[in-house]
Formats: C-alpha cells, structure tokens, sequence
C-alpha cells in the first residue's frame, strides 16, 4: 500500500458493531466488566487504551512504516516518555537547534535529575562521535530543525547509533512522514507534534511516538500510561481526521514554501533564506537524499539590516500570514523565535545558534500562492 492510500486506509478498520466509515468518538472514562478484572470488551479505562485513540495509533504505525504508535496529549508528552527510559547518570546527545520547549525539558527538568546532555551540530559526525562514551544511552535529532532548517543525515547517524548501541530518535515534525521516513532509514523512534501537521487545522494539542521494535513499543507504552500524558478521544478523533488528508495538505505545503523561498532569496531586504529546498542551503544534497517528494512549508530568513525593529514591522504588517506560535496549520502562520517559540532558551546560546532578533520562521500554509507573495511583498516594503 502507497502512502496516499496508506494515509486513509492505513492500518484502519470499520467500526466492528455499526460498519461506521469512521471511528465512533468513544467519549468514556471507563468500559464494563463481567467480572472483577474481566472487561466485557478488549478495554477496562481510557487511560490505558481507548478505541479512538487505537484507530489513530494503528494509522500512526502505518504511515511511518512502525509496528506501534502511541498519541500523547502534546509532542512534549511524548518527548517526555522517551525520557523515562533513562537514568541518572545516563548521557543524552542531541541537536544544538531543536525546539524551545524541548531544549527546556532536556536543561531545566531533566539536567536536574541527573541526565546530562551534550548539544551538538550532527551535521559533524565525528563530533557526534566523539562524545559518545559508556553512559550514552540516546542520540536525539531534529531534522529540519526549529528554526534555523539544518538537517541531519538520518541513514548516517543511525550508522552511529548502531555501532554503538544507542537508542536513536528523530523528531519528523517539520518534514512528515509523507517527506521523511526515519524508521527506514535507522532510526529507532520517530516524534511528532501531531499539533502541527498531523493534525493540520490549529485546532488539538497532540503528540505521537512510532518505533520499529514491539518491546521499545511496550516499554514507552508503560511510561505514557503510568504518568498519564494520553490523548483523549475527541483530540484522538481529530488527529486521525488531519492524517487523511496529510498528502494533500503537505505537498501543498511544500510548493508553497518553495515559491515563498525563492521569492524571499530575491527580496532585497532580505539578507538570508532558511530553507532545505534552496540549493544555497548547506544540506541541500541530504535534503535531496532523505526527503521525498519536497522539502516542507517552513521557511525562516532574516534582514539585512539586522535589526528586530524590522522583523517586528514586518510582523505587525502582515495580513494574509497570522502571527501566532505554531505551525503546519492549512493557514500561514509568521513567528518571532527569539521573541516567541524560542524564547526559553537563553540569549547567550540563541546568539551563537545564529537564532538572531531579526529573524523570522514562516509556516506557509495552503492559501494561494499569488496571495502569500502580496502579503510578503507589502510587509517587507
């Protein structure tokens, strides 16, 4: 089965009692039991397991090509499970740029309880390497990254973890499973923001997990139902909704973000362009490698001037955009990360990031394009 088809099909089945088309909103905390400990059905309580929640993690393992999936109530619930698998003591590597709320989870909570963790550029392989050492137990990557758009070769990294024996797990929010596929190329763990373009209408706080390995699946499993970051099942229903039409949004997306890179490259305001699609970009042949069919919808760029005055204007300018945090919304959304995604991560590491005041993050949405190109044209003049 393609991924088109996997998107609406994927591991989904009819409602067994009434044929319904669509999973029921199963809206109950709790399902009947015949006798202690027996439940009538496959389900005693909903934090456990619910059959809404099922539908859209049996479609989750689907199209990432995983053998479990798991829907948490936010892409940090689910980043915080696959925390739980460590110790302290234990090391962690991750990207240098990754997104403002993980960047905190990873300094301001679990630093505290004893993991230590190393930001690096896995852009350089040898660096990644070199940290590597008996208490690394996690390599985690943000390919494109949030914002600045650098991209790890996955196939690569994954060689790594291998020969040392690591988890690896990749944050595929930007790009999508219908871009990027990570399990297959080595990874062991794949998350989402399903907020973000799983979901696709700004409408669910939702996060996911797939793995290739059906006991990593129970373990992280075990983690989300004893400390309870599930998803509910309207939130669950929602989600699914979004990944049936994720094919169709995403490939808009990605020609949308192409036509508003280019036009961005050529702005004379305009001093550099983020975005993986671009042949200026340094990662442009992993790009081409590992993402399939296009390169996403968000774009980030700063000014020549180098001013934040500029950015704020440009952001107080803009009509057809929105700004507002999030992203992978069918709307065009505009962000300041200094001032707003990334704004819990310090001046000081922001600065040698190249996160800069004057920068922008697009999420170019589904609108026509004619009309996004106006938008940025008058905000910028």
């Amino acid at each position: 089965m393609k991924f088109n088809t996997k998107a609406i099909h994927g591991g989904q089945h009819h409602e067994k009692v009434t044929g319904s088309v669509m999973p029921p909103v199963f809206q109950t905390s709790t399902f009947a039991q015949s006798s202690p400990g027996i439940p009538i059905g496959e389900y005693e309580y909903s934090r456990a397991a619910n059959p809404t929640r099922t539908a859209l993690e049996e479609a989750l393992a689907s199209i990432e090509n995983g053998v479990k999936g798991l829907a948490f109530s936010s892409g940090l619930a689910a980043t915080d499970s696959v925390m739980k698998l460590l110790k302290p003591g234990d090391e962690v590597i991750a990207m240098d740029d990754l997104y403002g709320g993980t960047y905190r989870m990873f300094a301001r909570i679990y630093q505290d309880f004893g993991i230590k963790f190393h930001f690096v550029d896995m852009t350089d392989l040898a660096k990644l390497e070199s940290l590597i050492n008996a208490n690394t137990k996690l390599v985690w990557v943000e390919t494109p990254t949030n914002p600045l758009m650098k991209l790890a070769d996955i196939s690569e990294v994954a060689k790594i973890t291998k020969k040392h024996n690591l988890l690896f797990a990749v944050d595929n929010t930007f790009a999508t499973p219908y871009l990027q596929k990570p399990l297959d190329l080595g990874a062991d763990i794949v998350m989402h923001s399903a907020t973000k373009y799983l979901g696709g209408h700004s409408d669910v706080i939702a996060g996911a997990l797939v793995v290739k390995d059906k006991e990593l699946g129970e373990q992280l499993h075990f983690a989300q139902f004893a400390t309870g970051g599930t998803l509910g099942p309207m939130d669950s229903f929602l989600v699914l909704r979004g990944i049936k039409t994720l094919h169709l949004r995403v490939q808009r997306h990605s020609e949308n973000g192409q036509k508003v890179a280019e036009f961005l490259s050529n702005h004379p305001v305009v001093q550099r362009v983020y975005y993986p699609g671009l042949s200026s970009h340094p990662n442009h042949e992993i790009a081409k490698k590992q993402m399939i069919g296009g390169f996403g919808g968000m774009v980030s760029f700063t000014f020549k001037s180098g001013k934040k005055e500029d950015a704020v204007k440009f952001l107080e300018s803009v009509k057809v955009f929105t700004l507002a945090e999030s992203l992978g919304g069918v709307e065009s959304l505009a962000n300041h990360p200094a001032l707003m995604t990334h704004a819990s991560v310090p001046a000081e590491k922001r600065e040698e990031l190249g996160i800069t005041d004057d920068m922008i993050r697009l999420s170019v949405g589904v609108e026509d394009i004619d009309d996004l190109l106006s938008d940025l044209e008058q905000a910028l003049s």
